[in-house]
């Protein structure tokens, strides 16, 4: 197993991924983003996303993760936030994920940001299990909430 930075070519394989994690977690009518658009976010002029796949020993994308940086005032330094992490059913068992995401602690580690985190679904009991095996903590007491769809530019508006 291999665990590498995104290169242009794999965006085809995350993207039909992207495609698997959205049906898994009952939203694929949500997920909407083309392959232009992934690969403009991550190779564009000026990227804000990041990304790692995992390889199996015959090459293929067994699975990915893709993150951005956040910053905590509290801490005074970056972190990250990981926006999905995947694995294909037929990989998982197999230490992918795991790798995937010790992967992204080396990167906090090594460029010294003080956090990663990530939200995952209350029903997702595997991935909440997988989490709370390598040693990470649900965030008690805070709830996250989104502007979106048309919420979001009624809000921009609405110049009071």
């Amino acid at each position: 197993m291999t665990v590498r930075p995104m290169v242009p070519a794999d965006v085809p394989a995350v993207l039909g991924m992207v495609r698997e994690l959205a049906a898994y977690e009952k939203a694929e009518h949500e997920a909407a983003m083309t392959e232009q658009q992934l690969h403009g976010a991550l190779f564009g002029e000026t990227p804000a996303l990041f990304g790692h796949v995992a390889e199996a020993v015959d090459g293929a994308v067994a699975g990915f993760a893709v993150w951005f940086l956040n910053f905590s005032t509290w801490r005074g330094t970056h972190g990250i936030h990981l926006e999905d992490l995947y694995v294909r059913p037929e990989h998982r068992g197999c230490g992918f994920g795991r790798e995937l995401l010790r992967t992204l602690a080396a990167v906090c580690v090594s460029r010294g940001y003080s956090r990663l985190e990530w939200s995952v679904l209350d029903w997702n009991t595997p991935s909440i299990e997988f989490y709370r095996a390598v040693g990470a903590g649900p965030m008690d007491g805070w709830t996250v909430f989104r502007l979106t769809d048309d919420a979001l530019p009624r809000f921009a508006a609405d110049r009071r």
